[in-house]
């Protein structure tokens, strides 16, 4: 039965914590947790999905109060759901992944079952933007190094002018200010 592992919170602490999980999970397909709360977070997602089957307005309400997010009870009513229309319950499986480093806390993923089609698609929107991004930046980088050295903006807003005087020409080159020299404070030692 959900809601009987205390997961050393408070009622309000805890019931967050795991209404966010169950809205993560519902977002990405899978998270990496300990093996209580992904068991506590397994038989919350199973109601929130036999919810998305019923596909009511009461059904709908009761999701939007316990999900975080308008865009997953969106995403579960019209995606999730009707891939589990004809499977009684077992919407998701908890794989053991062995001990996490620093504590040894016993790790596993959740993971729903038979999502392939909604999720993959994202991962594969993920994976083409991370290509674009690293051909982006290596075409970038071709381009710098084969682009000569260009004049600071300095020098080209401040071209040289002409100036005329009696008969003579001179060059004059622009002002330049010259920064502020910035004084450091001196440490007075106390004798």
């Amino acid at each position: 039965m959900p809601g009987t592992r205390k997961l050393g919170r408070k009622t309000d602490h805890r019931m967050s914590m795991l209404k966010g999980m169950v809205t993560f999970l519902l977002e990405k397909g899978q998270i990496e947790t300990t093996v209580t709360r992904a068991k506590e977070v397994s038989a919350l997602t199973d109601k929130m999905i036999t919810l998305g089957k019923a596909n009511t307005l009461a059904a709908r309400r009761q999701a939007m109060a316990f999900l975080k997010k308008e865009s997953v009870v969106a995403k579960l009513f019209t995606l999730i759901a009707p891939i589990y229309s004809e499977r009684e319950g077992g919407y998701t499986r908890v794989l053991k992944t062995g001990p996490r480093r620093g504590d040894g806390a016993e790790m596993s993923v959740i993971a729903l079952v038979e999502a392939d089609s909604v999720y993959a698609p994202l991962d594969k929107k993920a994976a083409k933007k991370a290509e674009k991004a690293a051909t982006e930046t290596k075409t970038e980088e071709k381009k710098a190094k084969k682009a000569p050295e260009k004049k600071s903006s300095v020098e080209k807003a401040a071209p040289k002018k002409v100036v005329k005087t009696d008969a003579t020409e001179k060059k004059a080159t622009p002002k330049r200010t010259a920064k502020p020299k910035i004084e450091k404070p001196t440490e007075d030692k106390a004798e």
